[in-house]
């Protein structure tokens, strides 16, 4: 490489650190796309994906769990080769369901039974996500009692703390 593509590479990597770390750490601090009226009252407008995901928290834990299970099961994909596009799509629908668990009122109240759901439906994700073709719903099923068992000990471990 050259002196050049390793500034450039540097100075990028230096950029992407620095934004990371002046981030807010609470995602609910960021503010949104607010703007002032030109009429008389001078009100403040939220768009209405905002005002849509502050009255349906349950909505928001979902999609953020599909962005989130999406990246996670593309590179499972690109990982063993079985597809990204399926990777991202078995991702998506294991993250929305581990966002809806987690955002669960009943779940709540029941946070080991929580922590091993959760970890049942990721291991399954993973596992649908990483084989294909003949014995893909046994290994599916494997690595969500893997998953479970993983997040029932999280869970223990979580409630001793508390």
């Amino acid at each position: 490489m050259t002196s050049f593509t390793v500034k450039l590479t540097t100075a990028i990597a230096t950029l992407s650190l620095l934004t990371c770390f002046y981030l807010p750490a609470n995602a609910d601090t960021l503010q949104g796309t607010a703007y002032r009226s030109s009429g008389s009252c001078g009100t403040t407008h939220v768009s209405a994906t905002k005002r849509y995901f502050r009255t349906h928290p349950k909505m928001r834990g979902a999609a953020i769990g599909a962005g989130v299970g999406a990246g996670v099961g593309a590179a499972t994909g690109l990982i063993t080769h079985k597809g990204v596009v399926r990777g991202a799509a078995i991702g998506a629908g294991a993250g929305a369901a581990t966002g809806a668990i987690h955002n669960s009122a009943t779940m709540h109240r029941h946070p080991i039974v929580k922590d091993l759901a959760e970890g049942a439906v990721i291991g399954g994700g993973l596992g649908l996500a990483a084989k294909r073709g003949h014995g893909s719903v046994r290994t599916a099923a494997k690595t969500a009692a893997v998953g479970g068992a993983i997040g029932l000990g999280i869970g223990l471990i979580k409630d001793k703390l508390r």
